[in-house]
């Protein structure tokens, strides 16, 4: 349940916009450093995703790259194998079904959500949106996850 405070006697007004505005973003963190990788985008699908992955190549130019995904549909298909049989640095592997504790992401986005996000004075969805990417891009993201899955240990095997 939600409380919200007003004048007795006066009806809050509550501005909305009314379409159905909506934006997404695809990020990554980087289990070495804590530093993101982000790509805005209208939409969630495979030609987006092969997006972030060639961003994500072009961040680490030669070197072998090791991702971790989860399983969204929009993170398979044709048009991710094709990236992959063309980028043959690059390697997925899936995270279990049902384990978002498994991926340090997730705590990037509860992050960033709690410092951005939640109790806003952004009136333009553009507007919150461009401080949500600027917190993920000028912020590290420590992640005691990383010690605790032997995350340091898997990306010292491909240095």
């Amino acid at each position: 349940m939600k409380v919200v405070w007003h004048a007795k006697g006066q009806t809050p007004m509550i501005r909305l916009h009314p379409g159905r505005e909506s934006t997404h973003f695809y990020g990554g963190i980087d289990l070495k450093t804590g530093r993101e990788i982000t790509l805005r985008s209208p939409i969630m699908n495979a030609a987006t995703s092969v997006l972030f992955l060639l961003r994500v190549l072009e961040t680490f130019p030669d070197v072998p790259i090791l991702l971790f995904w989860d399983r969204a549909p929009w993170h398979r298909g044709p048009a991710i194998r094709q990236v992959l049989e063309d980028h043959q640095r690059l390697e997925i592997i899936y995270y279990p079904a049902g384990a978002p504790d498994l991926n340090p992401q997730e705590h990037v986005w509860k992050a960033a959500r709690n410092a951005v996000s939640h109790n806003h004075r952004h009136k333009k969805l553009g507007e919150l949106a461009d401080a949500f990417e600027q917190h993920l891009n000028s912020t590290i993201f420590p992640c005691s996850l990383l010690e605790q899955h032997n995350y340091l240990r898997l990306c010292t095997m491909f240095s």
